[in-house]
């Protein structure tokens, strides 16, 4: 229909990276910015003691069960693998 609009809700699969030991966190979040921001105040229990962490790399999604799929990959070793070739330009800006 000309006119119409739909409007796409996106699913986010995210890795952050603590400043404090370097780990990576991933997660999954319907509102990546919210989730961010609960992240910073140290409103998350997983990552409150490794405080503070940097978003590094996030994937949208438009289904639910692939984003949660995808976050489920990222935590294998093949993921990590994945992640660490796909942000290889961003570690070597670290050195």
């Amino acid at each position: 229909m000309p006119g119409a609009t739909t409007s796409t809700v996106l699913f986010y699969v995210y890795v952050l990276e603590s400043l404090k030991d370097k780990k990576r966190y991933i997660g999954f979040a319907t509102n990546l910015k919210e989730r961010i921001e609960q992240h910073r105040k140290g409103q998350s229990f997983s990552t409150k003691s490794r405080l503070p962490m940097k978003l590094i790399y996030f994937e949208a999604c438009t289904n639910q069960d692939d984003a949660q799929r995808r976050e489920g990959y990222f935590k294998t070793t093949r993921g990590r693998r994945f992640l660490a070739k796909r942000l290889k330009s961003y570690y070597q800006s670290k050195l």
